[in-house]
């Protein structure tokens, strides 16, 4: 099992710098990583796979020549859905595989987040691999290490496929994720396409599953001799998908199913459940690209680049909307450009004080694109249940978080960019401070790296910006975050800005961000709600 230790310090091949992981899978770690030469530092795909003993190299030569060679063939069968490798690595003991990077999420990733997927989801993907697969048996391509860690979602659902050259090149009958070997595989036989279509099968019986048909169980020895040995567990939420799966789950490979009969399969899924179709397009959690991403989503505060990433602060990859409206209250106007009371007059100092925040993850829901604050939305009178003293009331949002509030407040402004992103103002009439709260669906792996790259290039654009002290990593609610602190100038008066982001995982993350005028930024009343918000903000759990 390869193991993942983030050295920031450390370079692959003294050209790549790991930033963070992606993605893992048995004897299989993603990375995402930036190159270091040039001023561009691209960002990369490096995939770190461990190679089996090997006293002569000859196997790690073998291997880096043919995963490029394979990438090259396969990027002219399947332009745009094959990842295109740059640079392989051999490097005692271990192959480092460098893509481009892939503005796209593992499979393996959302399930891990989602659990599972519908029938026309898992169809709608099965088709996008079978194209792949067609066209690389029909040139005598067999995948050979196929599964869900090889297979990257695009926003709109489109796929992305790794992995072509590993399967044949050492003398291991799998060298990574062997759960979805064929039993050929596990017997170290000779393969051909049928153990593609295996993976294939096996692949859509994790979608609709939530679980692999053949547990890991830790050494491959033993995992591959399960997938041999042990019986099928029939699929019970495979629906109309379920003779295909077991069709393509044959231990004996002469009798799986064809590919024009899987297609044909998968495609009367499809075309017979239209409803059920719309409802399972997959919502976009890009990672990468963060200047892209930025422009496309308000991130840790700013503006939506083509639908857009909207974590106050980490908004990273969302390159695919093309759009250039501004999410009110993030980009160019810094601190909240969303409708803000009066700036003249501070907030009584009846506020609180805290200082823990309470451990919570969970995915807001994503509803109708743009709120108006109604009855059920506003302030309750009673007192949160973290019994915070009277002058705050705890509110409950219905997009999916709630917050101590000072007694008065309520929302202001609600934006939204489809369903990637929201954000969320409070404030009061005669308070010149406000809370903004965003949430996003497509978020990168590091938050400082938000701030730095994405967030503070458009604050600079705006006059007198000027941020204070550094862009700090930290640690809120159990999930990585990073805070930003920073003054500005708003309908001429000097403000002051506080702004945390958060990650809760699969692209998905918060930022609350704080502003109240410079002058009282060190007042009781304002350090005691900044630590009130902080303490008492939780996602929901539904």
């Amino acid at each position: 099992m390869v193991k993942a230790h983030v050295f920031t310090h450390e370079l692959v091949a003294g050209r790549y710098r790991l930033v963070d992981v992606v993605h893992r899978e048995a004897n299989r770690v993603c990375w995402y990583g930036k190159g270091v030469d040039g001023a561009a530092q691209r960002p990369y795909l490096l995939t770190q796979i461990e190679l089996p003993p090997d006293p002569d190299n000859d196997s790690a030569l073998r291997t880096t020549a043919r995963v490029i060679r394979m990438s090259e063939t396969m990027g002219l069968l399947c332009p745009g859905a094959v990842a295109t490798v740059v640079d392989t690595v051999a490097d005692d003991g271990t192959l480092w595989i460098v893509t481009e990077w892939i503005d796209g999420t593992p499979l393996g990733e959302l399930l891990a987040q989602e659990g599972t997927f519908n029938y026309v989801r898992a169809a709608r993907i099965g088709l996008e691999l079978l194209d792949v697969l067609e066209a690389a048996h029909g040139q005598g391509i067999t995948h050979g290490e196929l599964s869900p860690g090889q297979v990257f979602v695009r926003d709109r659902g489109s796929v992305v496929v790794t992995g072509f050259g590993l399967a044949g090149a050492t003398l291991a009958p799998r060298l990574t994720a062997p759960s979805y070997a064929s039993p050929e595989q596990a017997r170290d036989e000779r393969i051909g396409p049928a153990a593609d279509l295996w993976a294939l099968g096996a692949i859509l019986y994790t979608m609709v599953e939530g679980r692999p048909p053949f547990r890991d169980r830790d050494r491959p020895e033993a995992t591959l001799k399960g997938v041999d040995r042990l019986p099928l567990r029939t699929p019970v939420h495979a629906g109309p998908l379920t003779q295909t799966v077991l069709g393509l789950l044959r231990k004996n490979s002469r009798e799986r199913l064809t590919r024009p009969v899987v297609r044909e399969a998968l495609q009367r899924v499809l075309t017979e459940d239209p409803d059920t179709l719309a409802e399972s397009a997959p919502r976009p959690r890009l990672r990468g690209n963060y200047t892209a991403a930025w422009h496309a989503a308000p991130p840790w505060g700013r503006r939506a680049m083509a639908a857009g990433t909207a974590l106050t602060v980490v908004t990273v990859a969302l390159a695919a909307l093309a759009a250039t409206h501004r999410l009110p209250g993030f980009g160019t106007s810094s601190p909240e450009s969303a409708p803000r009371p009066s700036p003249s007059v501070s907030a009584p100092g009846s506020r609180t004080d805290g200082t823990t925040a309470p451990s919570a993850s969970a995915t807001p829901s994503t509803s109708p694109s743009v709120i108006s604050p109604s009855p059920s939305e506003s302030l309750s009178g009673s007192p949160s249940a973290s019994a915070q003293p009277s002058a705050f009331v705890r509110y409950s949002a219905p997009e999916g978080f709630s917050v101590d509030l000072p007694k008065g407040w309520k929302r202001v402004d609600t934006h939204r960019v489809g369903d990637l992103s929201y954000r969320v103002t409070f404030g009061a009439s005669g308070d010149p401070r406000t809370l903004a709260i965003t949430y996003s669906t497509v978020l990168g792996p590091d938050p400082v790296a938000v701030w730095r790259d994405d967030v503070e290039p458009e604050l600079e654009k705006e006059g007198g910006y000027q941020r204070i002290g550094e862009i700090k990593a930290t640690t809120y609610q159990g999930h990585k975050a990073a805070d930003m602190e920073w003054r500005s100038t708003v309908d001429g008066t000097r403000v002051r800005t506080f702004g945390r982001g958060f990650l809760l995982g699969g692209g998905r993350g918060f930022s609350l961000r704080w502003t109240t005028p410079n002058a009282e930024w060190d007042t009781a009343a304002d350090q005691q709600a900044l630590a009130t918000f902080l303490r008492t903000f939780s996602p929901s759990s539904g």
